[in-house]
């Protein structure tokens, strides 16, 4: 048998659960046809849903009609809901677009159309209500031609020579068929239809199960199951929690097999499946075994997240359609932030088009959401699921930045020990094509490898503009050229180095703020038309008369979010209730009012330290930062696009020289202007020497001697593993030789260094582990209990004893580092403690010698005076000669 996954989609109130119960009811699967306005549709199983007669969550219902087995998705119709139904959109094999007779294409079906055409997903359309009066199906079917598709054809007219020959004019195959034959067989009009080359469209009433037979048994004659492959693979589309509580990851298996007990991995973690469920409505079966075409909600799994890809499926891309407005979440007195954090992060993985976020400064929570009806939602399902009263402020527009012309951004990060500098080319892009990385960098110039590693980085976060601070988007960011230290280099020196390059790129553009725009559908009396497209003006939007039917008039355009968002209520006011506003995303432009906006943010780019702009040089051994509008006179590398060429012999670009780390500098300013912001001049923070600066300048003589205080290295033992190349390498194949050799390295450096030294290794993955002390030969082995990190034991121990010993950290990171530093802690990079135990094994084997040198005798200075003449007599001879 078959296998379908076929999804239904819509704008709000076309239809689309009614269409959903005609088809289970003509399939046998349910007895009695329900209704939204009766609240008891088999497919709106939550409470939410039924008092507001929306579909809000996707759900699934399974039937057999035809020898076929369909797995219907039935997804939310409103736009506030986008998301959830993109995500389902990724494991569709056809959908049906539900349009209303009664309202033909509206502005959302716009929008869905062109989700269903960058999906590439084969579409059945079925033209709902015709059985109301007014409804015009030439009419419609002209009208969906035009503004969806012109291979959208009607497919009540089979074996007619007029379908015939629509057929054949969108597809050569069908057309050399029609001309050869006179007629085009079913299976070359299927393949036209799962190619995307031809759109059947059928026409009826689902309440009154008028042309359902037809639509249904046609939906089965031109569709075509897919193959599945041995190997298996899987695409997780959403995630829910049952009645108990406990949490379902929805997926659809792509191929393969899936069992109860297998082990599931996206390769960033790796957890069992406990049970296989195949749900249809609000009932399920539990099954011990699946297979490719499976549509199922499996429980054990904790991590996963709509979009992963498990097995040969890669993780799918973020939704296009994305949250606009910004709302501060407003609790209850007495009810703590950080307690409901975790539990609006359940709401969060369960509905996409809500994301929650946190800010730390303000200590509040925040939600981005579509639109103003999930506030209801959101505020029900927090009450109803964690008994808590919720509210919301005002709201406020999410902003984006783009640019305006071609810059070329440059970012060059050189502390001691480490070099990289960055060239990148930033491009204004096509509206809505977000951001696109790409490298056209000679690999003479940078290496793969490095050109790889500064992609990822370009990749891995979310750029603020430099106007509000706002994400940047529709650019294209292209690696042009880069410099590496064959000896010196690490690939967190190329992060720094992308993100300065990124930033001051946008300092030196044309920077434009953009807001999110929608496009609307205002059906409204055709007297009351001037006073709509008034008003539409003074909102700086653009509207246009579509159609007039009798008495009624159709306005459609595009107006900014934030003017138009509460537009609903001014309609239904002054038409009195007659007329209906349809809105849209549309997508972002430029702010119409962006002077006030930057004004009212008032976002300083050159004070967010967290994106900093400029960069940093080093010269005659001292580090110094550069601004970002004098950044290019000191690059290292020449301009791609001026082409200007440095003096590289001058000493202030010299590419590298022995100094002190400037990035330790940075987290001194960083500390010295929060902690110590109000403290004077004599609370500055300084840098306590490490050992090795400490045996080569001589210590400053003190009036009162301080008291002796042991020294004490702490190393982050995984963290130096992976910093140190030998011992990197030697991980790769066995991780314990790797902890032996350094454990080796450290017992020996102790024997020189005279501290106590202890190495600390993370054990806190290991159920039931407890914190674990080893005597490894002259210095200590820690190995932390659960759910303790090495850097939670290092940072208490410094906490607890930086006024009873002098302690030393050795690690390379970054946030440890400035934890550590603000205890009041020496630090020591994995290079700087790679380098001082080099340099002390050094200094003890140049003693070792010196002191061998002294005692040493030589036969000639036991000789007799006279017996040394006669020998330098007979040398001097022998030279002569």
């Amino acid at each position: 048998m078959g296998k379908l996954v076929i999804g239904i989609l819509a704008h709000v109130d076309a239809g689309k659960t009614t269409l959903s119960e005609s088809m289970l009811y003509l399939s046998g699967r349910i007895r009695k046809l329900g209704r939204v306005d009766n609240k008891d549709a088999y497919l709106d199983t939550y409470e939410l849903e039924r008092a507001r007669g929306i579909t809000i969550f996707s759900k699934q219902a399974i039937f057999e009609i035809d020898g076929a087995r369909i797995t219907l998705l039935d997804t939310p119709g409103h736009v506030d809901f986008s998301a959830e139904m993109e995500r389902t959109l990724q494991v569709l094999d056809y959908a049906i677009l539900v349009i209303s007779g009664a309202d033909g294409v509206q502005g959302h079906t716009k929008t869905l159309w062109r989700l269903l055409d960058m999906y590439k997903i084969p579409v059945f359309l079925f033209v709902n209500k015709m059985d109301q009066n007014g409804t015009d199906r030439d009419k419609l079917v002209n009208e969906i031609k035009k503004q969806l598709d012109d291979r959208c054809i009607e497919f009540g007219q089979v074996k007619e020579d007029v379908f015939y020959d629509q057929l054949a004019m969108c597809d050569e195959i069908m057309m050399e068929a029609y001309l050869n034959t006179g007629k085009i067989d079913t299976e070359k009009v299927s393949l036209a239809v799962r190619e995307r080359k031809v759109f059947p469209c059928f026409f009826g009433s689902a309440l009154k199960l008028e042309g359902i037979d037809q639509f249904v048994h046609g939906l089965i004659k031109y569709t075509k199951a897919p193959g599945y492959p041995d190997e298996f693979g899987a695409k997780i589309f959403k995630i829910t929690r049952d009645e108990q509580g406990n949490r379902l990851t929805h997926m659809k298996l792509t191929g393969g097999k899936l069992k109860v007990k297998d082990v599931l991995t996206n390769g960033a973690w790796e957890e069992k499946v406990n049970q296989i469920r195949i749900y249809s409505g609000q009932r399920f079966e539990p099954v011990n075994e699946v297979d490719g075409g499976s549509v199922v909600a499996v429980t054990g799994l904790i991590e996963s997240k709509p979009g992963d890809g498990l097995g040969i499926e890669k993780a799918s891309a973020a939704p296009v359609l994305e949250p606009v407005l910004l709302y501060r979440v407003v609790l209850p007195e007495g009810c703590d932030p950080r307690v409901m954090i975790p539990k609006f992060r359940q709401i969060e993985e369960e509905e996409p088009e809500i994301q929650i976020v946190w800010d730390e400064q303000l200590q509040e929570i925040q939600a981005k959401i579509m639109g103003e009806v999930q506030i209801e939602i959101l505020q029900s399902l927090i009450k109803s699921r964690f008994d808590v009263d919720v509210a919301f402020d005002d709201g406020k527009i999410v902003y984006k930045e783009t640019i305006g012309n071609v810059v070329e951004g440059v970012g060059h990060f050189e502390p001691l020990r480490h070099y990289a500098e960055v060239h990148l080319l930033l491009e204004p892009g096509e509206p809505g094509s977000s951001i696109l990385y790409r490298s056209e960098c000679s690999e003479d110039v940078l290496s793969k490898s490095w050109q790889r590693l500064i992609l990822t980085h370009l990749k891995e976060k979310a750029h603020k503009g430099v106007l509000t601070g706002s994400n940047i988007t529709d650019m294209k960011i292209t690696l042009v050229s880069g410099r590496a230290h064959n000896k010196h280099t690490e690939g967190g020196d190329f992060r720094e180095a992308t993100y300065r390059a990124v930033r001051q790129g946008l300092k030196e553009a044309e920077s434009i703020l953009l807001e999110p725009y929608y496009s609307f559908q205002l059906e409204l009396p055709e007297k009351m038309v001037g006073r709509a497209m008034t008003d539409i003006e003074k909102m700086h939007g653009t509207s246009e008369i579509s159609q007039i039917n009798g008495d009624m008039a159709v306005l459609v355009g595009s107006a900014p979010v934030i003017t138009m968002r509460n537009y609903q209520k001014e309609v239904m006011a002054y038409t009195k209730g007659i007329g209906r506003l349809f809105c849209s995303l549309k997508g972002y432009e430029p702010c119409h009012n962006a002077n006030e906006v930057i004004e009212r943010i008032g976002y300083d780019s050159e004070r967010d330290l967290a994106n900093p702009t400029g960069s940093v040089f080093c010269a005659q051994g001292t580090g110094f930062l550069v601004e970002w509008n004098e950044v290019k006179n000191y690059m290292h590398v020449e301009s791609y696009l001026k082409k200007s060429h440095l003096d590289v012999t001058n000493p202030k670009y010299k590419s590298y020289s022995e100094e002190r780390s400037i990035s330790l500098e940075e987290i001194d300013q960083i500390i010295n202007k929060t902690f110590y912001a109000n403290q004077g001049r004599k609370a500055v923070w300084k840098r306590e020497k490490t050992y090795y600066e400490s045996n080569h300048k001589p210590a400053a003589n003190t009036s009162r001697p301080k008291e002796a205080k042991a020294d004490y290295l702490l190393v982050d033992g995984y963290n130096i593993i992976f910093a140190w190349p030998e011992l990197k390498e030697l991980a790769d194949e066995n991780m314990d030789s790797a902890k032996i050799k350094l454990l080796d390295i450290l017992s020996n450096y102790q024997s020189i260094r005279k501290c106590v030294i202890i190495a600390v290794f993370d054990a806190y993955r290991v159920q039931g582990h407890r914190e674990e002390v080893i005597d490894y030969y002259n210095i200590h082995l820690v190995y932390t209990r659960e759910a303790q990190t090495a850097d939670n034991y290092i940072e208490k121990f410094a906490h607890d004893n930086k006024k009873n010993y002098n302690i030393t950290v050795a690690t390379s990171d970054g946030l440890q580092q400035m934890i550590v530093r603000g205890e009041g802690c020496s630090l020591l990079s994995a290079r700087e403690l790679q380098a001082e135990i080099v340099g002390a094994n050094n200094k003890m084997m140049t003693e070792y010698r010196e002191m061998i040198g002294i005692d040493r005798n030589y036969l000639v200075d036991a000789l007799p005076q006279e017996v040394k003449k006669k020998m330098e007599g007979m040398v001097k001879k022998a030279d002569d000669k």
